[in-house]
């Protein structure tokens, strides 16, 4: 059974920096597309970085693009997500998700499989 486990959330201010790990366990990983979204309070969750696993093909939303990283460490199984020039706006509950079958970078909810619990991440003005 796929697990994924999001840690390195926290209380910055605007414009510092923080990185999230996503730790999976279960399977090996590497036809899959790993993702990070967030939710703010009272939003829907959003796409903000996807990664596949073999090859390491990223992409971002336009709202963290030039700001955001996705990678990923294979030895470790571990995907991470640098966050620097951190903004109030980007203040969410960050998931990490999973993706077991297809060759795209997906940006959808709906086309993930599984889902870790979420690390919450403030910026503060």
């Amino acid at each position: 059974q796929v697990q994924l486990v999001e840690s390195g959330g926290g209380l910055v201010q605007a414009g510092g920096s923080l990185r999230l790990s996503c730790a999976a366990s279960g399977r090996t990983f590497s036809g899959y597309t790993m993702g990070w979204f967030r939710q703010a309070p009272g939003k829907e969750r959003e796409f903000v970085a996807s990664i596949r696993w073999s090859g390491g093909n990223t992409y971002y939303a336009d709202s963290v693009k030039g700001r955001f990283t996705i990678s990923r460490d294979n030895a470790k199984n571990t995907v991470y997500l640098q966050m620097n020039s951190l903004k109030p706006e980007d203040t969410a509950v960050y998931y990490c998700a999973a993706r077991a079958y297809g060759s795209s970078l997906y940006d959808d909810t709906r086309e993930y499989d599984y889902w870790g619990q979420g690390t919450q991440v403030t910026v503060s003005s």
